[in-house]
């Protein structure tokens, strides 16, 4: 079975504004989806959604605000900024998460949850699918790449295979780069999540090129 090319998902995890719209507007073209990302979101508050939103008006955003509490009101911030879709962090309530939810049916929005990466209940998973949740992360988080893990499993493999046989889009990430992306060959990924890879590059634009092209061979449409 033919499995359909990732969208790429850029990740602006920056301290400020300016130092996310550099590389953004470089690698712009050849990213499907912009992620302000949660540093930027604290640095700067739904301003950075609202600006980047001004300036790309038809590309979804996501804001990555891991909502744990408060469903209903840092829903309604994000999407009244002009989001697209909003993360919700995986230990939140379902009465959390169905307030998102109901919050994202309003606005046209959509709902991710962000897995942590020892955090997996199966039976969760399917009731956030039954409440409403379109999108999952399975992650290699920042701190466990700072201790010096840099390896995707066959437990991650089968978190997104499993996932996606719910009916959730799989989104990946986690410091991934060119290399790591032939490891998931054969699965239903739905979004790669490039932040540093891109962002940090000298030349974000050919970053950004060099993960499509890659995308598209390992996932040939």
């Amino acid at each position: 079975m033919s499995l359909a090319t990732p969208r790429l998902q850029i990740a602006l995890d920056t301290p400020d504004l300016p130092a996310a719209l550099g590389p953004l507007v470089a690698a712009a073209s050849d990213v499907d989806v912009i992620e302000v990302g949660t540093v930027l979101c604290l640095a700067e508050g739904m301003a950075a959604v609202r600006a980047i939103r001004a300036a790309f008006p038809a590309t979804p955003i996501l804001a990555d605000i891991r909502i744990a509490e408060a469903g209903k009101i840092l829903s309604t911030m994000a999407f009244r900024a002009g989001a697209s879709l909003v993360s919700v962090v995986a230990g939140a309530s379902l009465e959390t998460v169905r307030q998102v939810v109901a919050v994202a049916a309003e606005y046209d929005g959509e709902v991710q949850v962000e897995l942590a990466d020892e955090w997996y209940d199966v039976e969760r998973a399917r009731t956030w699918r039954d409440i409403g949740v379109q999108h999952v992360i399975v992650k290699r988080s920042r701190d466990r790449e700072a201790a010096g893990d840099l390896s995707w499993g066959p437990d991650d493999l089968a978190r997104v295979d499993e996932l996606a046989g719910m009916g959730f889009t799989v989104t990946i990430t986690g410091g991934i780069g060119v290399s790591d992306l032939a490891t998931f060959a054969g699965h239903p990924v739905g979004i790669v999540i490039a932040g540093r890879s891109v962002v940090a590059a000298a030349d974000p634009a050919a970053a950004a090129r060099t993960l499509q092209d890659e995308l598209r061979r390992v996932w040939p449409s």
